[in-house]
């Protein structure tokens, strides 16, 4: 893409801007940001005195541990906050990531060149060592044109931890980012992970939340050019007491491009609350779009709770399609009559309804070492307490 190219998109896409109710404005200014109240429609689902001081956190020396593997040209080096933003940072949109960027000290830049083809995954290993730590995240994700990669991020441990994570995906690249959350049971997250989909890029991205008391993952994606390809994929399992919410915002901020959305939880235990809100904005000028977002619940026991909200603004209605669908349910019983009538128990009937539920998910994530990890931990999270009780 030309830079007269860019800077015709560029104008077309500022010109467009209007404001949305899917997604609050975009500033690194706290001003912009004020603590929330809990009555605001982007916090209503959200436990405010679960963060922890969060919203209120001032700079903090408290770092996350990270253990690093990366290949052969790819690169991490730290940048000064006024470099992150030269570089094509998004700006944050909440008040826990203009707090990181404030207070996390710059940025890492994870660096993958232009026409590069990493075939082994670049994998960030983040631990924390308490929850009395609070820690402040900036990481900037550049994947050059043409380049292929495969990244993932896993979260383990213990802390106060929020982040502002930017991935530019440059033209006619392919990546694949896949963050999980497997904290401790004590842990707070409050992360933003926001996508710039370069002309004719593809981007898988997919958040898996398992651990921690309350997570909150919010993952937005918007368009450089004609062409971009988002497939954003999420998987979580709540126990007991634990507050698992996921939030998107899809903005088809260019034409011929596509957003194709699925994410999948599963619930069990007193308390268990999960949230999921799947924003998609079509504005005037993304004419012949594509985009649709699934969320699919099973409640596993008695006492959970899933909120389930997609949302569609569409600003013209030259596009080639765009729908979305939602269900919360609990175990199907024509499943399990068709399992127990061919002889198999109760307890291994409901063990294979939850794994038929999540496996076709899974096997979308394209990491074998991943999904058969995802396999291994559902199975986990089942003998907490459904396999348990089915038992007894």
């Amino acid at each position: 893409m030309t830079d007269t190219a860019r800077e015709s998109v560029a104008a077309s896409l500022e010109q467009d801007r209007v404001e949305s109710h899917l997604n609050p404005p975009a500033s690194y200014d706290l001003a912009d940001h004020p603590v929330p109240t809990g009555r605001e429609e982007i916090w209503r689902f959200t436990p405010l005195k679960r963060l922890r001081g969060i919203l209120d956190g001032e700079a903090s020396a408290a770092a996350l541990t990270w253990e690093t593997t990366l290949p052969a040209g790819v690169t991490l080096t730290e940048v000064g906050d006024a470099e992150a933003r030269e570089l094509g940072e998004l700006a944050p949109n909440d008040r826990p990531s203009a707090l990181a960027a404030a207070h996390a000290g710059g940025a890492l830049l994870l660096d993958v060149p232009a026409e590069a083809e990493v075939a082994e995954p670049i994998v960030l290993r983040l631990h924390g060592e308490s929850v009395d730590d609070l820690v402040w995240g900036r990481l900037l994700i550049r994947v050059g044109r043409h380049a292929q990669a495969t990244i993932v991020i896993v979260h383990t441990g213990s802390a106060r931890y929020s982040a502002l994570t930017t991935a530019l995906i440059g033209d006619g690249a392919v990546a694949n980012i896949l963050s999980l959350q497997d904290w401790d049971d004590d842990a707070v997250h409050l992360g933003r992970d926001a996508i710039r989909v370069g002309r004719d890029a593809t981007i898988k991205h997919t958040s898996i939340s398992f651990g921690g008391d309350l997570v909150r993952m919010n993952a937005n994606v918007e368009y450089a050019g004609p062409g971009g390809d988002a497939e954003l994929l999420g998987l979580y399992f709540a126990d007991e007491g634990q507050h698992l919410e996921h939030r998107l915002f899809a903005d088809h901020t260019a034409p011929r491009t596509k957003s194709h959305v699925l994410y999948k939880g599963a619930l069990q235990g007193e308390g268990a609350h999960t949230v999921w809100i799947g924003n998609v904005l079509i504005r005037k000028v993304a004419e012949g779009i594509e985009t649709y977002e699934e969320n699919r619940n099973l409640v596993l026991s008695d006492g959970c709770q899933a909120d389930s909200v997609p949302n569609l603004e569409i600003e013209t209605g030259e596009i080639e399609g765009a729908g979305h669908a939602s269900a919360t349910a609990r175990f199907d019983d024509q499943q399990l009559f068709y399992l127990r009538s061919r002889g198999v128990s109760e307890k291994e009937a409901h063990r294979l309804v939850v794994h038929g539920f999540f496996n076709d998910l899974i096997r979308k994530v394209g990491i074998p070492s991943i999904e058969e990890k995802l396999l291994e931990t559902v199975e986990a999270e089942l003998a907490k307490n459904l396999l348990q009780e089915d038992a007894s």
